[in-house]
């Protein structure tokens, strides 16, 4: 059967390597969408149980009182602490876009161990208050290198900075940011002293550490009663959940993406049944020849899924292979604002059983159509 069936696959080369071509594109973009959704997810997947966001309980766009530093390093079980702001600043053109943040200097980059940097760069970040690391994404899309002197111009916070590189991290993981620049927070602090008074002393968010992930729940509302009926009442969630507050306001394109990608299923179903269901009729007699040679019609069953499962999983294979070369073009085009986007195994295996799943699917009414049929009809049929 199997010699049967790989004979049949290729009879009509020109419909069978347009089936192919139209599942391989259509298994191609389906992998494409699943690796946008996974990608969207990337920093929630990163998130680490052992870290802790507090932000102001409104919004994370209202700021919060830099002296929420001490009461939260006195709290039972933390043992870390970081803060930092995000800068938004533009570097030559609005469509350089990247992500820039203050931060609070070494303290910060310590509570992210998934963040690579040689000791000398940290040593020298941390002396300089004018410095900056950056990912090694970011430096490679600008052709960056350490010693370099990067200018940015404010939107958010007035006037220009210039800021210089004193090293490049990379990722420990697949899933790191390596798109980030980061700068010293006191740097632009003293800049806004003489500047904008309102806006001095002032953080988006305390990243806080943990010694045990358990106590998250408890140290979070410990933290939250500390400033409770303040001025800047406080939220303190973990990293994952702070992540998942950022996915959850674009649900509505996720939603979107989805079903786009089952539409397109769909739709390579439709191409293929109607494939199989014009072999199946091109080919009534020859069915009817075999059962007239006394095989079974589980055995045409056998052979028309046989051939559909051939085309699909085929296209499927190729789709998958195009993967890759497709997610890279893909990433190019997008990198500023999907930093993460990996092909994985678990999307080509998921690739070949929605493969395999079209084909046996298409297969089934011309099967069972042919498997019904009599000698006598199958005979007088020309297809």
């Amino acid at each position: 059967m199997l010699k049967l069936i790989l004979r049949n696959v290729f009879r009509h080369r020109l419909r069978s390597v347009l089936t192919l071509s139209g599942v391989a594109i259509a298994m191609l973009a389906f992998g494409i969408l699943r690796t946008l959704v996974g990608a969207w997810y990337a920093g929630v997947e990163s998130s680490s149980a052992n870290r802790l966001v507090t932000r102001n309980k409104i919004s994370l766009i209202y700021l919060l009182p830099l002296a929420y530093k001490n009461k939260i390093l006195r709290v039972p079980g933390v043992n870390g602490l970081g803060y930092g702001v995000w800068y938004g600043g533009v570097y030559k053109d609005k469509k350089n876009f990247f992500p820039q943040f203050a931060i609070s200097g070494l303290d910060y980059l310590s509570l992210y161990p998934e963040f690579l940097l040689h000791e000398t760069d940290k040593m020298e970040f941390g002396k300089d208050r004018g410095s900056a690391i950056v990912g090694q994404a970011t430096a490679e899309r600008f052709g960056w290198k350490k010693g370099d002197t990067i200018p940015l111009q404010g939107t958010i916070y007035p006037g220009n900075i210039e800021l210089t590189i004193k090293g490049i991290y990379k990722g420990a993981r697949k899933n790191t940011d390596e798109t980030a620049l980061f700068f010293h927070y006191d740097y632009l602090n003293e800049r806004l002293k003489k500047s904008s008074s309102d806006l001095t002393d002032k953080v988006g968010w305390f990243l806080v550490r943990i010694k045990e992930a358990d106590q998250a729940p408890k140290i979070s509302l410990e933290i939250d009663e500390l400033f409770s009926n303040s001025l800047a009442e406080t939220l303190t969630e973990t990293e994952k959940a702070f992540q998942m507050g950022f996915v959850a306001m674009t649900e509505a394109i996720l939603t979107v993406v989805r079903v786009i990608s089952i539409v397109v299923i769909g739709i390579i179903l439709i191409v293929l049944a109607n494939t199989m269901a014009m072999t199946a009729r091109e080919r009534s007699s020859e069915y009817a020849v075999l059962k007239t040679l006394g095989f079974s019609p589980m055995f045409i069953f056998g052979l028309i899924c046989g051939e559909s499962i051939s085309l699909a999983l085929l296209g499927g294979i190729l789709g998958a292979a195009l993967a890759f070369p497709g997610g890279m073009l893909f990433q190019l085009e997008l990198k500023s604002f999907l930093p993460v986007f990996d092909i994985t195994y678990e999307t080509l295996l998921l690739i070949l059983a929605v493969s395999c799943g079209v084909g046996i699917v298409a297969a089934i009414p011309p099967a069972i159509r042919a498997g019904r049929i009599s000698i006598s009809q199958g005979l007088r049929s020309l297809g």
